[in-house]
């Protein structure tokens, strides 16, 4: 389905909740003595205010002609007689010579370009208190405009045709995507690209590609396509393990699919978020308030660096300003499988766990405030399900019932990096190191990664 079809996706998702795709100062001046003697506390007299002039009958003041006081005009210097007179001509004497003076001055600062020169600052010395100079900077370009010309011109616009399943009828749709090689290769929403027959892919420079889905991932709402060109703009990614909340977060895209290369800022109002969707649940989202529409779908989240650090996934339709994006260091192994010619896989360890907080943690008095608790439940049939699947990578490592699993490859787990967005990070077939509690002792097992199944 597509972000701008009729039907239901992630455009138009049922609720709850509905989802669209989508100390400079100096020292401070002594206190002079007061003088010592009685108070009077009676208030010194005051001018009648324009109010009381109007109401007593006296006649208004008249508005001024201008905001500002105006200077007083100068006031020239009145010679004294003085016995002798010669004093007189010694003064008219100094003035001169003073004028000659700073006329030869002001040349001489004029011919040095010191006047062209842009103004400085006076700013106060936190250690002295003495004012000093510095130059002021003045810089035009903001982090959104750089962020947005650094990336823009690899943000692309999607156009599908296809045919709808539930009724067989034609269908089209618009959306985004961006560039991550040189060699054709774009990273979008599976939403964006589902059920389509065929995708056209638009630059902003005004090219035109035919494309082709290369593979969809199975674990999230991605997808990669292949257009047949080279030397294409590229997006720089970033990291999206470091990002902090509060920091700026720029969303491009085709809005609506008629606004291409929009770009709209806000900040990452949080992380670790999960949604559901007609689709299925997708977990581990970076939530922000940068504007999201319909047709933003697979466009990139920016940081105020200019690199990619998620991909605009959903938008909750009952409420402004929450947006959900696909951390890139999610999407990051598929795009390196994808460049390697390889299938589009996830890792599996085959394990069931609960991520540890305070609550759990004090409920089953634990010994460790963080880390997965490996342990088996229920399915949504009711059907009780073991905590470590037998035969499974982690079966085989010696991964029991009750562990917990603290790291992975030395990353820690916890309620901000989750054991699935830290897994997603590896691809199938890679031995990685978990470390392990288990029962108060610490312990490292071996777990060669396998390919995710598509029921895991």
């Amino acid at each position: 389905m597509n972000p701008m079809d009729p039907q239901p996706d992630l455009s138009t998702g049922a609720a709850p909740p509905p989802l669209v795709p989508a100390d400079p100062y100096g020292p401070a001046a002594p206190i002079p003595a007061q003088p010592v003697g009685p108070v009077s506390y009676s208030p010194p007299p005051e001018a009648p205010t324009e109010w009381q002039r109007q109401t007593w009958g006296a006649p208004p003041l008249p508005t001024p002609e201008t905001w500002f006081e105006p200077a007083p005009a100068p006031v020239a210097p009145v010679a004294q007689r003085r016995r002798g007179g010669g004093l007189g001509l010694v003064f008219l004497t100094a003035v001169f010579a003073a004028l000659l003076a700073s006329g030869g001055t002001y040349a001489a600062i004029r011919a040095s370009g010191a006047l062209d020169r842009a103004p400085a600052a006076l700013i106060s010395s936190p250690t002295s208190g003495t004012n000093v100079t510095q130059p002021v900077t003045i810089d035009e370009q903001s982090a959104t405009i750089s962020a947005a010309a650094k990336v823009g011109p690899a943000v692309v616009r999607i156009v599908t045709a296809g045919t709808d399943p539930n009724n067989a009828t034609a269908t089209s749709g618009i959306g985004s995507g961006v560039i991550f090689d040189a060699h054709g290769w774009i990273l979008t929403n599976h939403h964006v690209v589902a059920n389509t027959s065929s995708l056209t892919v638009q630059l902003k420079d005004g090219r035109q590609f035919t494309g082709t889905i290369y593979g969809i991932d199975t674990l999230t709402d991605l997808a990669v396509v292949k257009v047949d060109a080279t030397d294409l703009p590229t997006a720089p990614l970033g990291d999206s393990s470091s990002i902090k909340v509060g920091e700026l977060a720029v969303a491009i895209g085709s809005p609506l699919g008629t606004y291409s290369n929009s770009v709209t800022a806000g900040i990452v109002s949080a992380t670790g978020r999960s949604i559901d969707t007609d689709t299925g649940s997708i977990n581990n989202l970076i939530q922000t308030d940068a504007a999201i529409n319909p047709g933003n779908s697979g466009g990139p989240l920016v940081d105020a660096l200019g690199a990619v650090i998620g991909i605009n996934t959903a938008v909750a339709s009952n409420a402004q300003g929450i947006g959900f994006s696909i951390p890139i260091n999610i999407a990051k192994p598929i795009m390196q499988q994808a460049i390697a010619g390889q299938a589009l896989a996830r890792p599996w360890i085959g394990i069931r766990y609960e991520t540890i907080d305070l609550q759990l943690k004090q409920q089953l008095k634990l010994s460790v405030a963080d880390g997965a608790l490996v342990n088996g439940g229920q399915d949504a049939s009711g059907t009780t399900q073991p905590a470590v699947v037998v035969g499974s990578p982690a079966d085989k490592a010696g991964v029991k019932d009750g562990d917990i699993v603290t790291s992975i490859e030395g990353i820690a787990i916890n309620g901000e990096h989750p054991l699935d967005a830290v897994l997603t990070q590896f691809a199938p077939g890679r031995t990685v190191t978990l470390g392990i509690n288990r029962s108060g002792q610490t312990l490292e097992l071996q777990v060669t990664l396998g390919t995710r199944p598509t029921n895991p």
